[in-house]
């Protein structure tokens, strides 16, 4: 049986194909189209997704759509007639494209794909529980999703068991965590739906200054993790930005303008906010383990992409084990409700071993058969050089050792946010200079993002204060004491960016300010090439671990084919480009 999922029309749009339970493929629309969060109706992701299968749309069972529009419609035009007249600007930005074409998804979908079989919608939350609980390795769970806003839930726990799901209680709109962090996302000058994480990685450079001012004035928090959004701040409800006049007179000026220079405040906030939403997180974490006496938890929705709130429930809460989907934003809904499909509305059994989840490493996406890759190359009178398959892992350990920055393409793309080892970008995590080399040469982005490492699985606990996997690069955990490095009196007293100047650790191009690290571990079964190289890169050098960062540049998507691939190796002062086993060197190319 195939059933297609499908989500849209926010960001992220994204298709996946499950047959029998099981997860085919899975891409984001944005991998194709080239743009970044694109939300068009994803008709190239459910092209590959046909196509990979040797599918027509007349051989899909069901079409999962990963939310319900008329409810969805229904918010927006209550949240409109409240604030009215305010807002009429953006009421007339928004309905049109409502009733021409948002709410009539499942004639949308019937003439596009030309179908004629079964359409069905789960709701958005219901699509980010069932994307967080059934691919996880649980057979029993309970599970947290939080985001900006879906139909009218914000939050939602329940429980998850066998091939069931249940919503136990939901926080509604407009009191939302994920607009909370987008309005700070707002305020502090990076691009809402995509900028949050600069927040994230902003944060360790300032102080909580303002962290007291955000729970006595924004929100009231209560014990159990909910809360209320004093509305008086916001402006998103009816205007077409995050934050109004009072907000900025709280915090002493107006937003800052995009690509100006960061303040020690900018920082601050950063950071204020952060803690914030870390302190709701745990609360709401404890309280469900209360509640629910499940000694997993299972977190999807945009704010779980938080992987240093991650970090800290899984050290903190008093949970044995976490699981996060790997896309955990509105992408990975257009999986949860093709879940959500077969297990709950066909009622299919569900066997879960405790150890391993159903995501298969998140590669999911499309690849390319060396045979293409050489096409291209000679067709394009590209050089090159060919390697033996055998010979890939020592000739890229070398390079690295050699401090080349080297774009890595290599078997299916992944799904969700974060390259895993098969479109990433690769360094010497043990250079001082790589971090800023990789995000002001490479990546065109600001110095103070972190770089993530990529560490075998079997080492990652030698390095980092991590006693179990984290192969999606979800979890943060600290550096282990023995390689980082004491600071001298002279560094200690360095404020905002200068930070960035010490060296921490062993391996200061992956250790942030904090001492902490954005893990992946990685094993054999999911990238056995991938593994191969780090293995070989410990062998010849003593240290199994490297950096990873995406293979894209700023306001780019992650690539998706050898051409996209080339394209951006060509853009950037990266070294090396290998594509399967065609190496392929910069001072070599035609400019």
């Amino acid at each position: 049986m195939n059933i297609l999922g499908i989500s849209a029309f926010y960001h992220d749009s994204a298709a996946c194909l499950v047959r029998d339970g099981k997860i085919i493929s899975a891409v984001q629309e944005e991998r194709f189209t080239r743009k970044k969060h694109d939300s068009s109706f994803p008709k190239n992701a459910i092209n590959y997704c046909l196509q990979n299968s040797g599918l027509k749309s007349k051989d899909i069972d069901y079409i999962a759509f990963y939310d319900k529009p008329f409810i969805k419609f229904e918010r927006i035009i209550e949240t409109y007639i409240t604030f009215a007249p305010k807002g009429i600007r953006s009421f007339i930005k928004a309905i049109p494209l409502w009733i021409k074409q948002k709410i009539w998804i499942k004639e949308f979908i019937r003439k596009e794909l030309d179908y004629e079989g079964k359409i069905l919608f789960t709701e958005h939350h219901e699509s980010h529980a069932a994307s967080a609980f059934f691919p996880s390795p649980f057979q029993e769970a309970a599970f947290l999703t939080i985001d900006g806003v879906g139909e009218w839930a914000t939050t939602s726990y329940g429980i998850g068991r066998d091939n069931e799901i249940q919503i136990l209680a939901e926080i509604h709109f407009p009191h939302s965590l994920g607009l909370l962090y987008s309005a700070f996302t707002y305020y502090t000058g990076f691009k809402v739906n995509s900028g949050e994480y600069k927040v994230m990685g902003l944060a360790p450079y300032g102080e909580p200054r303002y962290k007291d001012l955000i729970l006595s004035e924004l929100m009231e928090l209560k014990e159990d993790g909910s809360f209320k959004l004093n509305m008086e701040y916001f402006n998103y409800c009816a205007g077409l930005t995050m934050t109004n006049k009072r907000f900025e007179k709280l915090f002493d000026g107006p937003p800052r303008k995009p690509e100006s220079r960061l303040t020690q405040k900018d920082m601050d906030i950063a950071r204020s906010e952060q803690e914030v939403t870390e302190e709701v997180m745990l609360s709401m974490a404890r309280h469900i383990h209360e509640k629910s006496g499940k000694k997993n938890l299972c977190l999807a929705g945009g704010v779980a992409l938080n992987c240093v709130a991650n970090g800290r429930i899984l050290r903190e809460g008093p949970y044995e084990d976490i699981w996060i989907q790997p896309a955990a934003g509105d992408a990975g809904g257009a999986l949860g409700a093709a879940l959500f499909v077969w297990y709950q509305y066909l009622g299919n059994r569900r066997t879960a071993d405790g150890k391993k989840d159903f995501q298969q490493g998140s590669s999911l996406g499309p690849d390319f058969k060396n045979s293409y890759i050489k096409n291209y190359l000679d067709k394009n009178q590209i050089p090159y050089t060919h390697l033996n398959g055998k010979d890939v892992p020592e000739k890229i350990a070398n390079l690295i050792a050699e401090q080349k920055v080297i774009g890595w393409f290599q078997g299916r793309m992944e799904f969700g946010p974060r390259a895993l080892g098969n479109r990433s970008i690769i360094g010497d995590a043990r250079s001082p200079k790589m971090q800023e080399i990789m995000n002001l040469k490479i990546k065109f982005r600001e110095s103070f993002r972190p770089l993530a490492p990529s560490v075998i699985k079997e080492q990652a606990s030698d390095y980092f204060e991590i006693d179990r996997e984290s192969p999606y690069m979800m979890l943060v955990a600290t550096v282990r004491k023995e390689i980082q490095k004491k600071i001298t009196a002279d560094k200690k007293n360095l404020f905002g960016i200068d930070k960035l100047k010490v060296v921490r650790s062993e391996l200061p191009a992956i250790t942030h300010i904090d001492y902490s690290a954005r893990i992946q571990t990685v094993n054999e079964e999911h990238n056995p090439l991938y593994y191969r190289l780090i293995k070989k890169f410990n062998e010849e050098y003593r240290c199994p671990v490297i950096i990873n960062t995406s293979f894209n540049v700023r306001g780019e998507p992650i690539v998706c084919t050898p051409e996209d691939a080339y394209k951006c190796f060509m853009q950037t002062n990266m070294d090396y480009l290998i594509m399967s086993n065609y190496l392929l060197k910069k001072t070599e190319q035609n400019h």
